[in-house]
């Protein structure tokens, strides 16, 4: 768990440009590494995950699913349940896989309780990602930067941008 920080959260539709939203947060001062996605099995970005391999993949698609995993590979962690994930940064690692009982390890889709989330707020969101297309998560030092994230969220088109703030942290690291 990534103990004593706050976090900031928003759900994106299908088509939202998560690239430019992605770009917009690390412009505003929030590393790669501190984001986390939490993509819709039903998603293109999991569609091409799924369905392309890069290696024998043709020259141009092999080019488009290599260039996706690569920015894909940029953040701190990426999961798209039933299909796969990838976790850069170590703070992630502890919080989604580390544990005993890991959601991720189990093919549980409630790795966002791992995250912090209540278990009722993880059955909700994890419901609405079959109807909506990416939940984007920034693990930040401070409420203040949280809130600023949030802020840029809701300017790039999420819903329900929201805090995750320390006592639900600490919470989860008690869990554990």
């Amino acid at each position: 768990m990534m103990p004593n920080r706050s976090g900031a959260y928003g759900m994106y539709a299908q088509d939202a440009e998560l690239e430019q939203i992605t770009r917009t947060l690390s412009q505003s001062g929030f590393d790669k590494q501190d984001m986390c996605m939490m993509v819709s099995p039903g998603h293109p970005i999991a569609a091409i995950v799924r369905e392309n391999n890069i290696l024998n993949a043709e020259r141009e698609e092999g080019g488009l699913a290599a260039g996706l995993m690569g920015w894909l590979f940029e953040f701190g962690a990426v999961l798209i349940p039933t299909v796969g994930f990838f976790i850069r940064s170590k703070a992630f690692l502890h919080a989604l896989v580390a544990r005993e009982g890991s959601p991720i390890l189990c093919g549980n889709s409630r790795a966002l309780v791992g995250l912090g989330f209540s278990e009722e707020d993880a059955a909700r969101f994890e419901s609405q990602l079959r109807d909506f297309g990416v939940l984007v998560y920034v693990a930040c030092p401070q409420e203040a930067n949280a809130a600023w994230a949030v802020e840029i969220m809701r300017r790039t088109g999420a819903q329900e941008p929201a805090l995750l703030g320390e006592k639900a942290l600490m919470a989860a690291v008690g869990r554990r």
